[in-house]
C-alpha cells in the first residue's frame, strides 16, 4: 500500500508538471505537498526522489524544489511513467499522439544470446513481439522485444499493443527501473526503409539494451530502429569540484 502512495503521488505532480500547473517552476516545499496530498513525508520523499532520478526536477540547496527546464524543452519520445522506463502511449508530444502497431507476436525458444542476456536457461522459452510505434499516423520507430514467459506468463496481443511496462507494474507488481543500452547508427535496411519511409541512402539510430526489474531481474532484451530525425539523448553529467 505505501509503494502505491507514493506512486500515485508521483504520478499526478508528473501529470502537473507536465501540464504547467506550477508556472514560476518551483514545487510547494515538502510540508505543504504532504499536507496537500495527506500522505506522510517520506511518501512525499520517495515521491519526489523518483521524478529527480529521471531527470524532471532537481533541488537547489537553500532555496527549494525546481522544474528541470530542459526536461520541459526536451520532452522527446521516452517518457519515463513512474519509476518505469517505457515509452507510452499516454505522452503527447508537440500536439501528437504516440500510437503502437502491432506487427508480430510469438512465443519462441530461448537463443544462446537471449539465454545469456536473460538469465535463461535451455529449454526455456521467450515471447518475441515486434511493434511500431507512431506519432499519430507518422511512424519512428521498430522495436522488437523478448520477454521470458515465467516473468510474464500472461501477455496477449491486446496487452503488448499498448505499455507492456506499466501492465508489469499495474497488474504483476513490478517496476522496470534500470537499463544498459547502446546507442548507435547504422545504414538503413529494407524494412526500415518501408515501414520508417526512408530512402536507401539514409540512416537510422539503433537503442539496443537490457531492461531490469526493480529486483535486478532481467526482464526484456530490446532492439528499437529509430527513424534519425527522432534519435536524441539526454544525459546528466555530474562534475567534480577538483
Amino acid at each position: 500500500m505505501a509503494d502505491l502512495v507514493y506512486r500515485k503521488v508521483m504520478h499526478d505532480l508528473k501529470q502537473k508538471i507536465v501540464n504547467n500547473k506550477f508556472p514560476n517552476k518551483r514545487l510547494p516545499d515538502e510540508r505543504s505537498l504532504s499536507e496537500e496530498y495527506n500522505v506522510s513525508r517520506s511518501s512525499i520523499k520517495r515521491a519526489l526522489k523518483l521524478l529527480a532520478d529521471d531527470g524532471i526536477i532537481f533541488k537547489k540547496r537553500g532555496s527549494g524544489t525546481f522544474i528541470n527546464p530542459l526536461y520541459m524543452k526536451n520532452q522527446t519520445i521516452f517518457h519515463y511513467e513512474g519509476s518505469n522506463l517505457g515509452i507510452t502511449d499516454s505522452l503527447k508530444s508537440q500536439g501528437k499522439t504516440p500510437k503502437i502497431k502491432l506487427l508480430d507476436f510469438k512465443v519462441i525458444p530461448a537463443s544462446k544470446e537471449i539465454q545469456q542476456d536473460l538469465f535463461l536457461s535451455e529449454g526455456d522459452f521467450v515471447y518475441e513481439i515486434q511493434r511500431l510505434r507512431l506519432f499519430d499516423d507518422k511512424p519512428f520507430m521498430i522495436e522488437t522485444g523478448y520477454i521470458p514467459i515465467k516473468i510474464a506468463p500472461e501477455l496477449s496481443k491486446q496487452i503488448v499493443s499498448g505499455s507492456i511496462f506499466n501492465y508489469v507494474e499495474d497488474k504483476i507488481n513490478k517496476r522496470v527501473t534500470q537499463s544498459f543500452l547502446s546507442i548507435l547508427a547504422s545504414p538503413s535496411n529494407e524494412q526500415d526503409q518501408k515501414l520508417l519511409h526512408l530512402k536507401p541512402n539514409e540512416p537510422v539510430g539503433l537503442m539496443e539494451g537490457i531492461f531490469f526489474l526493480d529486483d535486478g531481474t532481467p526482464f526484456e532484451v530490446s532492439n528499437m530502429r529509430l527513424h534519425y530525425q527522432y534519435l536524441r539523448y539526454n544525459t546528466f553529467v555530474m562534475l567534480n569540484d577538483d
